[in-house]
């Protein structure tokens, strides 16, 4: 891929649907009935871009257009259900709590996110006082994470990922939450990964630290890339765009909403999405069912109160 960090080519991400909660077992055991017409939502739709090494990509668009799903799959976090994600180098996802365990302390989850990112002890023991310093969380930082305000997380998941030093950074609304001075103080250090030649993907609402901060911006419009360019004149348009969407009434934004997101339903793609989600072989269903049935006779125990 030459200085290629990420090459994207017709990324897909769709998702079954279930009108109720029977459905959702019926989709464990692969049984739903023959002919029963069912659409798939589709996230993000033949997505194409390559973002090089040291180069910044803003990632923006309204509330459900695709922007979380989009970093997951750059992540790593979830695979395409079409086309293929190439990276070039290690990638570290920065969102809100994401990865930490709300049942550990901060310390703890520490050590867990570290090691997860393939840090030895030694590294773990080097780095622990320069997370703790950076996260700013006093004495919280012994509290489980379950007690934190989304600012908190968000300190904690920045700190821990900065320092772990991946190749890739992408950074999903963390820097929305908490107080501006952290936030700049985010803004500092990802400067300074910059500068060392790593790849970010930002995504933020925030059209101001973009301009200041990123050389591309990808603007997605519900599963879909809209527009693709340089910073200014992608913000300019977007914020153009939103300048016309807040002028609507509350009724004509929802009838706008829910016509977009109802083209983002869509039949199955043929054997390609049956053979990922929706199918399975008449081996796997009775393996599926083998499997449930302890959790059957343990229900029925329990409740008999043996």
């Amino acid at each position: 891929m030459n200085n290629s960090k990420v090459l994207v080519k017709n990324v897909s991400k769709l998702f079954p649907t279930q009108s109720k909660q029977s459905d959702k077992l019926l989709e464990f055991f692969s049984i739903r009935k023959k002919g029963a017409p069912r659409k798939v939502f589709s996230a993000v739709s033949d997505v194409s871009f390559e973002a090089n090494e040291g180069e910044t990509i803003g990632i923006l668009g309204l509330n459900g257009s695709g922007k979380s799903t989009l970093s997951n799959l750059l992540a790593q976090v979830i695979q395409p259900t079409k086309g293929s994600i190439e990276v070039n180098g290690t990638p570290s996802l920065i969102a809100i709590s994401a990865g930490l365990n709300n049942n550990l302390s901060g310390m703890d989850n520490i050590k867990l996110k570290c090691m997860m990112h393939g840090l030895s002890s030694e590294k773990i023991d080097e780095v622990r006082p320069d997370i703790i310093e950076f996260a700013e969380l006093g004495d919280y930082i012994n509290q489980p994470v379950k007690n934190y305000s989304s600012g908190m997380r968000s300190r904690l998941g920045f700190a821990i990922s900065v320092h772990t030093d991946p190749d890739i950074l992408i950074i999903d609304e963390a820097l929305s939450v908490g107080d501006t001075t952290f936030a700049n103080k985010c803004l500092e250090k990802m400067q300074e990964f910059k500068e060392q030649g790593k790849t970010i993907f930002f995504v933020s609402h925030s059209a101001s630290q973009m301009k200041s901060f990123c050389d591309r911006v990808i603007w997605m419009h519900y599963g879909r890339v809209k527009e693709i360019g340089e910073t200014e004149d992608v913000i300019k348009n977007y914020t153009t765009f939103t300048k016309e969407v807040n002028k609507l009434s509350a009724e004509e934004k929802s009838q706008l909403k829910n016509t977009e997101q109802r083209n983002q339903f869509v039949e199955p793609p043929g054997e390609l999405y049956n053979e990922k989600v929706n199918g399975a072989t008449k081996t796997e269903k009775v393996i599926n069912l083998l499997l449930f049935i302890p959790l059957i006779l343990l229900g029925i125990l329990i409740g008999t109160g043996y």
